[in-house]
């Protein structure tokens, strides 16, 4: 089973007391980079969502949007700060006693005087909280990664096209390469004679020609590779798992193979191969970098 690094995922978790929704996105990314945009008032629990995405996900660009509705009526209280009134009251008596003033103050007054009844939030039930947001976390999750697995069997089913297209080009440079030694011998007599006037060949000397030049355009070791490198990478697909970077570095090395299999080509049908090799591996990283 192999996965996508792009992906979406959504979940909605409510109880009686709140409502928590987490949506994710995501794209490709070397590493994995998680984002995650929520109310201030979870921002405690910013590690444990990380811990929990790294369950799930490996590699890739991943947004998160987490938004929380707090149906409860009283989440603050009004405190009754009984000290610092009993000052106020004190100092406002002294003052009427000093200037001889009369003592007119009232309870509606004295309540309007700083910090006698102030405003406090009630405290935060994080074990209530995780309960709901740890669930929308997970099945935000599970959705994604579900939706990251479809089209990671897609890319397979494409891929595998692709590498059966580029063995049938190997198949055939293959094939084409011995005639090369060939069709150059028989090129080579004619020229000789043409030069010659039908004057007696040294075999020897034609013989050393044709070594050299087989010498030259023998691309056999890179066509065993490139086979190889072939062979490995649908194996690798066919097992699964976080196989992206593995894909990645063997791409490379085919790319280096086909380069040098049409360096060394000199014959327009082995060059128009090893062309329509270079294309094929080329589509082939473009697919493998949305690979997981």
């Amino acid at each position: 089973m192999i996965k996508s690094m792009t992906g979406f995922g959504r979940c909605e978790v409510s109880e009686a007391e709140r409502k928590i929704t987490v949506e994710m996105k995501s794209v490709n990314h070397r590493y994995l980079d998680v984002n995650i945009k929520m109310p201030k008032k979870l921002n405690f629990f910013e590690t444990a969502i990380r811990s929990e995405l790294k369950k799930y996900i490996q590699r890739g660009k991943v947004d998160v949007f987490i938004t929380y509705e707090d149906f409860t009526e009283n989440n603050v209280c009004i405190r009754y700060n009984r000290e610092v009134a009993a000052e106020y009251l004190d100092y406002l008596r002294g003052m009427a006693k000093e200037f001889g003033l009369d003592n007119d103050i009232k309870v509606s007054q004295l309540s309007r005087y700083p910090e006698v009844f102030s405003m406090e939030e009630q405290a935060i039930d994080e074990e209530g909280i995780w309960k709901v947001l740890g669930a929308a976390v997970r099945g935000a999750a599970e959705s994604f990664v579900q939706t990251r697995i479809k089209e990671g069997e897609n890319l397979r089913e494409d891929l595998f096209g692709k590498l059966d297209g580029m063995l049938k080009n190997v198949g055939f440079i293959e094939a084409r390469s011995p005639q090369l030694q060939d069709e150059y011998t028989r090129k080579l007599r004619e020229r000789v004679r043409e030069l010659l006037d039908d004057a007696q060949i040294d075999e020897n000397r034609l013989l050393m020609e044709v070594t050299l030049f087989a010498d030259k355009v023998c691309v056999d070791e890179e066509l065993v590779r490139l086979r190889s490198h072939i062979e490995t990478t649908k194996q690798t697909l066919t097992e699964g798992g976080s196989i992206g970077r593995k894909l990645d570095f063997i791409a490379q090395e085919m790319n280096r193979e086909a380069n040098t299999i049409l360096s060394k080509a000199n014959d327009l049908e082995i060059s128009s191969r090893a062309i329509e090799l270079k294309t094929e591996i080329e589509k082939v990283r473009e697919q493998i970098q949305n690979i997981e």
